[in-house]
């Protein structure tokens, strides 16, 4: 198990797993199982207690009119913070403007691949641009690589309609729809770099909550 200084992020705070899911009146929540999964392999690397059966108990009390954000917040010794609110989906001709950031991940930092409330770089980075900016913004790593956005996963479609996602390798969330879209071969992973983005038919960013979203890279 790690040591406590290891579940501390870089100003010696505690911090703690998040997942964020999307549920329907219903068919109720969207890719349960995959999020659960990925909490359960986080929990088990970082150290986590992780009270499997509060959880989905708490979960499957979640009710609604029509469909809602539900974020689930857990700590380290096994507390469930969770809150639910009205989700509004995107309208369908959506494209978000995305920028890059300056502010850079660093490959090395295995933490990256595990959802946590460590949002320090991403927050550094999202606050570059205004709103009016860009919508997503996009960090790269050290090495050049590009990592994903700051609440998504990247994507670039090749002609072929594959499409192509950088690997965990670089620095990232291994994202639950990034998972989902590999393992139905609909994703590949490749190293992708800032100039190699102009060379793909589309660009998207995603995430479990709101899908695949077309995007314009300014």
């Amino acid at each position: 198990m790690p040591s406590e200084s290891a579940l501390r992020d870089g100003n010696g705070s505690s911090f703690g797993l998040i997942e964020t899911f999307r549920w329907e009146p219903g068919s109720g929540f969207v890719r349960l199982e995959r999020h659960l999964a990925r909490l359960v392999a986080s929990s088990a690397v970082l150290g986590f207690v992780y009270p499997e059966a509060d959880i989905r108990d708490r979960l499957a009390r979640i009710r609604g009119n029509g469909a809602l954000r539900v974020r689930l917040e857990l700590s380290a010794t096994g507390t469930i913070d969770l809150a639910a609110q009205p989700f509004v989906p995107l309208p369908a001709d959506t494209v978000w403007n995305v920028r890059i950031a300056q502010a850079q991940l660093d490959s090395t930092d295995t933490q990256l691949r595990h959802k946590t409330t460590r949002r320090g770089v991403y927050d550094a980075a999202r606050a570059e641009f205004s709103r009016d900016d860009a919508d997503e913004v996009i960090l790269l790593n050290e090495l050049g690589e590009i990592c994903e956005g700051t609440i998504t996963t990247i994507f670039a479609e090749r002609d072929d309609g594959i499409l192509v996602t950088p690997p965990l390798s670089s620095g990232l969330l291994a994202g639950v729809l990034r998972e989902e879209l590999l393992a139905s071969g609909k994703a590949v992973e490749k190293i992708v770099h800032h100039a190699d983005l102009e060379r793909y038919a589309r660009l998207f960013c995603g995430n479990s909550l709101r899908g695949l979203i077309p995007v314009s890279l300014r």
